[in-house]
């Protein structure tokens, strides 16, 4: 397989996002837009030449978007293969690349965010596990947070406090979102109309900063949503999803 990086000379000919064909996708120009202005603060895009989940994203931890302390190491935004392209060893190709640019970088490992058992838009923990991952914190939500370190002495990433027990004051459903994800730009509108088509407490924080970001009441900044306070998922949700996870 050959992969390309995405940068910003060729961000605007290249096919980007996952299962999103057309190209003037208001989902494809949010994530455009989103990592135009990442480029600058080291973040790594990588893709297999043809379309489809095959890439890896990955970003100098200081500068990532979750509310992590990981200072010198490199953060993975997603690491994603899947339908055809699955069980050809790609993402352990994606994830060798990512070590070897991270090691010429003087960098001290590897973080990315997962779960003691697979959930939706996060890393398979048994495949973090086969390559040496291990975990080094864990939020009350069962959110982890996973590390391949490069030598047995470095310091373990870890959660900010302001994550490591999600809970908000705000009652009703609230939607904590970036536009990390291209789907954001599409279903979180969907989610909108939904809740006030059925006047459901609805409030959808868009986290545009990544300041906001990493002080954040959530592990996961991409997609978390709370009812009354309390976490409830990460997983991004069309209008029947939202309907029946709120009984309407």
């Amino acid at each position: 397989m050959e992969y390309i990086r995405i940068t910003k000379d060729n961000l605007e000919k290249e096919h980007i996002c996952c299962a999103i064909s057309n190209n003037n996708d208001v989902q494809v120009s949010s994530k455009k837009t989103w990592l135009a202005d990442r480029f600058d603060e080291g973040l790594v895009f990588l893709k297999s030449v043809e379309r489809g989940k095959c890439f890896i994203e990955y970003i100098p931890a200081e500068n990532a978007w979750v509310p992590i302390i990981a200072d010198g190491y490199v953060y993975i935004d997603c690491l994603w293969v899947s339908g055809s392209f699955k069980g050809h060893g790609y993402s352990t190709d994606l994830l060798n690349i990512c070590v070897e640019d991270s090691k010429e970088k003087g960098k001290k490992g590897l973080c990315i965010l997962a779960a003691a058992k697979k959930k939706p838009f996060l890393a398979d923990p048994k495949f973090l596990k086969y390559k040496g991952f291990t975990v080094c914190d864990e939020a009350d939500n069962g959110i982890q947070l996973w590390y391949l370190p490069f030598k047995a002495d470095a310091d373990k990433p870890q959660f900010r406090e302001c994550a490591k027990h999600p809970h908000i004051e705000e009652t009703g459903y609230v939607l904590y979102y970036t536009s990390q994800c291209p789907f954001n730009a599409k279903y979180v509108p969907v989610l909108e109309q939904t809740a006030k088509e059925n006047d459901i407490p609805f409030y959808a924080i868009h986290i545009e900063s990544r300041e906001e970001a990493q002080n954040a009441p959530t592990p996961i900044t991409n997609y978390a949503l709370f009812h009354d306070g309390e976490y409830i998922t990460n997983e991004q949700m069309n209008d029947k999803k939202f309907l029946k996870l709120v009984n309407v």
